[in-house]
């Protein structure tokens, strides 16, 4: 199985979860997925995992707003990458380092297949 799948296999099941699985982008998020374009919306996603997750933080659990104001922050919490500890207890990357580019890729190309599910 390739990577993609095994990134669909998870989207699914966490949206099988009472948490995870309330999560979904709202007709106005959408829009501005439209409006911004996709590529935007992956440096936005960028910007915030290397800004809030790359390294754990003092208000760990706190650094992703849980309101629906951005596609992305959204995508964190329907995918488990909220924080650091959700990072690790759902994903197995441990909150102890810092973030490496490549894991960093992983959560950016996971979160823009959740969002791109969800807009289609």
């Amino acid at each position: 199985m390739d990577e993609r799948s095994r990134i669909i296999n998870k989207i699914d099941s966490l949206s099988k979860t009472k948490f995870r699985g309330r999560f979904h982008l709202n007709n106005k998020m959408k829009e501005y997925v439209f409006d911004k374009g996709l590529s935007v919306i992956e440096s936005h996603a960028y910007d915030f995992i290397n800004n809030r997750l790359r390294v754990c933080p003092l208000n760990d659990g706190k650094q992703t707003p849980m309101r629906q104001v951005h596609p992305v922050f959204v995508a964190q919490h329907a995918c488990g990458f909220c924080c650091r500890s959700c990072l690790e207890r759902i994903h197995g990357i441990s909150k102890e380092k810092a973030l490496t580019n490549e894991e960093v890729d992983y959560i950016v190309k996971f979160i823009m297949i959740w969002i791109k599910k969800e807009i289609n």
